[in-house]
């Protein structure tokens, strides 16, 4: 449980009192815990902030600083305060399943929207979020609802990931050396994809470009 220290700020008391010291707050949520007026609220948002008790996020979104919170912030449950909707992906989410030996320092996802954003954070670090190609009806297929110190994220299977990768760079099949040598993924990781797991992905992507590359992966596994 957060600490209340007799010298915080008011809106930081506040916040915690309401056991809201863990969540992303919004300006909505400010303004109904808040009495008074706006100009009230944004005072007393701005000595939080100047205290260091308050970090904003991007405009309309603010969380505690680290030291009244009862666990850190982690980036992929961050990522869906920035953007909602979005799952993690790409190499992020490879690294984390350990596909990648690499350390990966931006939170990559995918969003439902249609344009490419990104925001850099001087405290969380790095976001991006990228629309891709996806049938209608598949865009949450083989990923995963997942939660580390009670936050919960949407995360891409290993298998999802990668193919979220190839479709991203639009990237034709070079052989198993691109997925080995380049991206430097384990080739008994890659000998457990089934044909179930390939006939399912072939599914989720409209370009076919990602549809051949599965077919040729399939080819050199044996699993056509």
């Amino acid at each position: 449980m957060a600490i209340i220290k007799s010298t915080m700020q008011t809106l930081t008391r506040q916040v915690i009192e309401e056991g809201l010291a863990n969540r992303v707050l919004s300006d909505a949520q400010l303004a109904r815990l808040i009495e008074g007026s706006p100009q009230r609220r944004h005072s007393l948002v701005n000595r939080a902030m100047k205290a260091g008790e308050l970090l904003r996020l991007r405009r309309g979104n603010y969380v505690l600083d680290a030291q009244f919170r009862d666990y850190p912030l982690h980036p992929f449950a961050l990522a869906q305060a920035f953007v909602p909707g979005i799952y993690v992906s790409f190499e992020t989410a490879l690294a984390h399943h350990g596909w990648i030996p690499e350390a990966v320092y931006t939170t990559a996802c995918v969003t439902p929207g249609r344009k490419s954003s990104a925001y850099e954070h001087t405290v969380f670090g790095s976001f991006t979020f990228h629309p891709l190609a996806i049938q209608d009806g598949y865009f949450l297929e083989r990923v995963e609802r997942q939660q580390i110190d009670h936050q919960t994220f949407l995360l891409a299977s290993p298998m999802r990931a990668l193919m979220d990768l190839v479709c991203l760079r639009k990237t034709g099949w070079q052989g198993m050396d691109w997925l080995v040598e380049g991206l430097r993924i384990d080739y008994d990781l890659l000998r457990g994809m089934t044909g179930a797991d390939i006939r399912t992905l072939a599914s989720v992507y409209k370009q076919k470009r990602v549809k051949d590359f599965l077919k040729a992966l399939a080819k050199e596994l044996g699993n056509d």
